[in-house]
């Protein structure tokens, strides 16, 4: 076999790191290199093509490792059995990219994951010395996001997470059967073991020693996870209360949902919920109505069909829909929690009208101003110059939201 070039590595292992999802950086730790010492910068918000406050575009160097594996899980497309052109970075190759791509202002940070190479001791180590070098040899202030392994030394992740600003550990899927089913190699009892102890680590540094003097920093932007959906058969109501139990077991900062796309050899004995993509969607929908507008799984799961999020309406009409007889709601009247609920008004536009109807009574125009999607919360409330009249209870409600049907080609 010939060998690679830098540039052939990049390729093979920028494309296989698509598969990761969980590279934001909401959370991280403010640094900089103004006062002139080190090098690059980070902010507080995201990274990996997501926005900051004032409209950039942040983004990170996402590659794996290597993906060389030992391991054989079936929805991976890197796993042993996959007949995939292979490639690996040495640790001074990543870190020459990174520091290369931030001089060229391609980047802001480094969202770094790999395949398991010889052990998981030896691959965590190498990923390890990639930080390590970063910030002590080259005083690199930039965003780091270090994919941990769970089955790696505890001692191992525990000085990555002295380097990195984020660590994440994948549950793979969302139940242990699945996990026992499709990554037998794989353990959800040591998955979890290794999430404890990064919350662990996390909370004892934050507390100040007898000197009065805290502790390093460890991990300051949090631990994420990632978990596939479509592999196995589990229903988004499961996929959901998983995710509800991680951030309360582990003080998550996000759950990841990845949705799995079949391989060509791999995939005969996976079931497939289709459209996956639209499916990820609806979680993440869901997910943030848990996460920021106070509703529980089981009001989310009360609207699904089967334990199956709509595809055709977002979560939150799809709960209002299934609850009309609390609408419409009076918005210079209803609590907080209760605004929260009405489709087409978010959680600014909540705090807008809350502060405002202190002063005023709220009318139609003012919750224009307030950024409200008027067209979808329209049937769900009123104000001092706005009744729905019948359309809340309006049969073809449901109808005036969902999608228009296609036409389908004949081919």
């Amino acid at each position: 076999m010939a060998k690679q070039t830098l540039d052939q590595k990049l390729a093979i292992l920028s494309d296989a790191a698509k598969y990761d999802a969980s590279c934001a950086s909401s959370g991280g730790e403010r640094r900089n290199s103004r006062d002139g010492k080190g090098l690059g910068s980070t902010t507080g918000s995201g990274i990996c093509h997501a926005y900051a406050p004032d409209g950039r575009c942040i983004s990170l160097l996402k590659i794996l490792m290597t993906n060389f594996c030992i391991y054989d899980c079936a929805y991976c497309v890197n796993r042993v059995s996959s007949n995939v052109t292979r490639a690996r970075f040495s640790p001074e190759e990543v870190v020459t990219l990174t520091l290369e791509f931030y001089r060229r202002n391609y980047i802001e940070g480094l969202f770094l994951s790999s395949g398991i190479i010889r052990s998981p001791d030896d691959t965590m180590q190498d990923m390890v010395r990639i930080a390590r070098m970063l910030r002590q040899d080259h005083g690199f202030r930039g965003y780091i996001h270090l994919k941990t392994i769970p089955d790696a030394s505890p001692a191992l992740i525990e000085e990555a997470g002295l380097y990195a600003d984020r660590l994440s550990i994948n549950v793979e899927l969302p139940t242990d059967a699945a996990v026992q089913s499709f990554a037998p190699e794989k353990d959800p009892g040591q998955i979890r073991r290794a999430m404890g102890d990064v919350r662990l680590l996390r909370e004892a540094r934050k507390e100040k020693s007898h000197t009065g003097k805290r502790p390093p920093r460890f991990a300051p932007a949090g631990q994420s996870t990632q978990m596939i959906v479509g592999a196995d058969g589990a229903d988004d109501a499961t996929i959901l209360k998983t995710s509800s139990r991680l951030y309360s077991s582990y003080r998550l900062k996000r759950v990841y949902f990845s949705a799995f796309s079949p391989i060509p050899d791999a995939s005969a004995a996976l079931p497939l919920i289709k459209p996956p993509l639209m499916r990820e969607h609806r979680l993440y929908q869901a997910d943030w109505l848990m996460r920021f507008y106070g509703f529980e799984v089981d009001e989310i799961a009360s609207a699904a069909k089967d334990g199956h999020l709509d595809l055709e309406v977002d979560p939150k009409l799809a709960w209002a829909l299934q609850n009309r007889h609390l609408f419409p709601m009076d918005v210079n009247r209803a609590p907080r929690e209760m605004l929260l609920r009405i489709p087409g008004i978010g959680t600014r536009s909540v705090g807008r009208i809350l502060s405002t109807r202190r002063h005023r009574t709220l009318r139609y125009d003012d919750l224009r101003r307030m950024g409200a999607n008027l067209k979808t919360a329209r049937p769900f409330f009123t104000a001092l110059d706005w009744h729905p009249s019948g359309l809340t209870d309006s049969a073809d409600l449901r109808a005036r939201f969902a999608p228009p049907p296609e036409q389908l080609l004949l081919i």
